[in-house]
């Protein structure tokens, strides 16, 4: 059975509110304060999972909503101390045998946890099943060089190991993982929809969009691509009295080394700063008329392939996306007729898009009504999914 059918199966069964017992899970994340991870985390408990974290972190240490253990800092960017970060984390969580060895699975995020969870699990000499999430393909992964070869051989031989694989994405299956693994893994798609438990307020039902009022434009989420900023900053300098550009979220220092003054050289953009989720994204999206979808930090690979938080956030609140065209979001978008593909340069494509709907916003107003009109579910986990998945996926003695 192909992935895509793997994926199909499980998705339908999943959406039609299909539930099984609840599991004991460890999950393995590699940021306890990512507002990713708390999201998920929240799902799997809002579906009856009980988790146990084990957890590094890029600060200081936080208080989280699940019982969890700290398996240190790690540095955003420093792969050498990431990769010492990866064994000693792994002889912590060994030590807490007794909490390692009380769940049912380990569930892995992203390659560096995957590799700690199957240390630790050595080192504890237990022989809990494994599942890999993957909501990012790592540019190293991608690389033609020895390194890249290095990391998919051990990529590969993890997941070889792993009960499944979860991704985000079905362009994270059809670029990478069928293309260097294939019949090495049990995949399903879990897309980066909004929780199932939480309370988002009502799906507005009506918005009015005047011609000739500001187009306000949002960037929501964590801020990590130099390239879409620099497009914001030049779409806020060609249309001063036009156009608002609306950041929230957490820029990556890495990425975008110099960030707030730039902003605060332009009257029409704004920083708003971090934000809670699920409380103020109702409030976040009633101000934007549009929302910016587009990434280039992984330029060819992860960023052509990504589904973003955004889309799914967005669309809730009928605010449509704007991508760069031929990419898995555009192919999103356009799936739906509830946004706008961009085709390069889009240093000039984005000024004239923002133009023609400052002018007259009827195509906005279309995509809100399209989107308005989309069951819940294209945006909403539906209630019991990830626990059916993490069921199915850890039951050998069930097909998917």
């Amino acid at each position: 059975m192909s992935g895509n059918a793997r994926i199909a199966e499980l998705k339908s069964v999943s959406d039609a509110g299909v539930t099984s017992a609840s599991r004991r899970l460890a999950f393995f994340g590699h940021d306890a304060s990512d507002a990713a991870v708390r999201r998920r985390v929240q799902a799997l408990q809002d579906d009856g999972v009980r988790v146990q974290g084990f957890m590094m972190r890029r600060g200081e240490a936080v208080v989280t909503a699940w019982d969890n253990i700290d398996l240190g800092q790690t540095q955003d960017g420093a792969f050498i101390q990431r990769l010492r970060r990866i064994f000693a984390g792994a002889r912590i969580a060994a030590k807490r045998r007794d909490d390692l060895a009380a769940a049912d699975m380990i569930y892995a995020r992203n390659l560096d946890m995957l590799a700690c969870a199957f240390l630790a699990k050595r080192y504890a000499g237990l022989d809990t099943p494994v599942i890999y999430e993957s909501l990012d393909v790592h540019r190293l992964l991608t690389r033609s060089d020895v390194v890249g070869r290095l990391m998919r051989w051990l990529e590969g031989a993890l997941l070889a190991r792993t009960k499944g694989l979860v991704v985000s994405s079905p362009a994270f299956l059809r670029n990478h993982f069928e293309r260097h693994y294939p019949g090495r893994y049990r995949a399903v798609l879990v897309e980066n929809r909004l929780a199932a438990g939480a309370d988002y307020g009502p799906r507005p039902s009506a918005r009015t969009f005047v011609p000739d009022g500001k187009l306000r434009i949002g960037w929501v989420g964590i801020l990590r691509c130099q390239r879409s900023f620099d497009l914001l900053c030049k779409l806020a300098d060609e249309l001063p009295d036009a156009v608002e550009i609306h950041l929230h979220g957490i820029p990556a220092r890495t990425e975008i080394a110099v960030f707030e003054p730039e902003i605060e050289a332009r009257a029409n953009m704004t920083y708003h700063g971090r934000y809670k989720s699920p409380e103020d994204l109702a409030r976040i999206y009633s101000g934007l008329d549009v929302v910016w979808a587009g990434d280039f930090m992984e330029a060819g690979f992860n960023s052509v392939w990504l589904l973003p938080n955004r889309i799914y956030e967005g669309g809730y609140y009928g605010v449509p996306a704007i991508a760069p065209a031929d990419t898995e979001t555009a192919r999103w978008i356009e799936a739906r007729k509830a946004g706008f593909a961009l085709a390069e340069p889009l240093e000039e494509a984005l000024p004239c898009l923002a133009e023609e709907l400052q002018a007259d916003p009827s195509g906005i107003q279309a995509c809100f009504d399209r989107l308005s009109a989309l069951p819940d579910d294209h945006f909403v986990q539906p209630p019991g999914f990830l626990n059916e998945v993490i069921n199915r996926l850890v039951d050998e003695g069930r097909q998917i």
